[in-house]
């Protein structure tokens, strides 16, 4: 069976890493014709995943028909050039091919999750599936445990997945809950951010475990509202990952939060960093849903606020702490 992961960042070379003994070839397109050179030269990704070397039947492309022969094609490209991409890609593409999408946010703009952009853009009916769940691309590639949800509303698709990703260290549980998976695996990067700020202001464990707790009802209601179901937001792609990205070292958006706490300007953090921290753009798309829906996203909206540069990190989390008061 063969595989392509379009896009080549750090989540994409890990999880080829890991799929390679499961498909007899992969191939892994890489926007960046210079990375793709070097990759080709040295079996490294130097700039997404460096110090790691890809297996074999890993082969390298940056050509969009290269993807034809796929029988599995998946996405992990960010949101923001998810669009352009797909529609680039799609007359490469036929319904015979089974698609997941890995990537954690939402189109600006549209609003919309990567599951319906793909949906969008192709010419045709295709079985779509989604794939989330707490993990850092660089314990991926060293092999270290992990389990993650493939929910897709065509069970079918969703079995094929389980059965051909699911290996030693990777293991994967089916759900039908598309809305509930990719809600939960945007908005968490904006509560990460958060997090961020917390520990970068010096506060303690407990306003860390009210923040975390308090994200995932915020989550949860907006989740709900779009159609998605509750219990989801209680596994792996709700709680697991949100749990993960706000204190985890290795969370892109956790870090956003720590030097928007020493009063760093947005521009200049993301500015210096290589890959793209998801939850600074999903935060506009989460306001927006917010209000589309009439759903309440306090922690969201100080965010908000913060990353637009309205208001000072200290003085967000103090309103936090000052809203009037209400049951749970």
């Amino acid at each position: 069976m063969i595989l392509v992961i379009l896009g080549a960042g750090s989540w994409g070379t890990a999880l080829a890493m890991v799929l390679a003994p499961r498909f007899s070839q992969i191939r892994l397109w890489v926007f960046e014709a210079d990375l793709a050179e070097r990759m080709l030269a040295t079996r490294e990704n130097d700039v997404y995943l460096p110090g790691f070397h890809l297996p074999p039947n890993v082969e390298i492309t940056t050509q969009l028909r290269d993807l034809s022969p796929a029988e599995i094609l998946l996405c992990v490209i960010p949101s923001r050039f998810a669009r352009a991409i797909f529609s680039k890609a799609a007359a490469f593409l036929n319904p015979a091919m089974t698609f997941v999408t890995a990537t954690k946010g939402l189109e600006q703009g549209t609003l919309l999750r990567m599951s319906q952009v793909l949906e969008q853009t192709l010419p045709f009916q295709a079985k779509i599936a989604v794939l989330s769940g707490p993990t850092f691309a660089r314990e991926i590639a060293c092999g270290e445990p992990a389990a993650v949800v493939v929910a897709s509303q065509d069970t079918e698709a969703a079995g094929l997945v389980q059965r051909t990703f699911s290996g030693p260290s990777f293991r994967l549980y089916t759900n039908s809950d598309t809305i509930g998976v990719e809600v939960g695996a945007a908005l968490k990067n904006v509560i990460a951010i958060a997090a961020g700020v917390c520990s970068g202001l010096g506060l303690g464990s407990n306003a860390h475990a009210a923040l975390v707790t308090r994200g995932l009802a915020e989550i949860t209601r907006l989740a709900v509202a779009m159609g998605g179901e509750a219990r989801t937001l209680s596994g792996l792609a709700g709680l697991g990952d949100l749990v993960l990205t706000c204190g985890g070292d290795l969370s892109r958006n956790r870090k956003v939060g720590l030097e928007l706490a020493k009063g760093r300007p947005l521009a200049e953090i993301t500015g210096s960093m290589r890959m793209i921290a998801e939850g600074v753009e999903t935060c506009d798309a989460a306001v927006a849903l917010g209000s589309q829906f009439e759903v309440d996203l306090p922690i969201i909206q100080q965010m908000h606020a913060v990353l637009h540069g309205r208001k000072a990190p200290r003085d967000a989390l103090r309103e936090l702490m000052e809203r009037s008061l209400k049951g749970e």
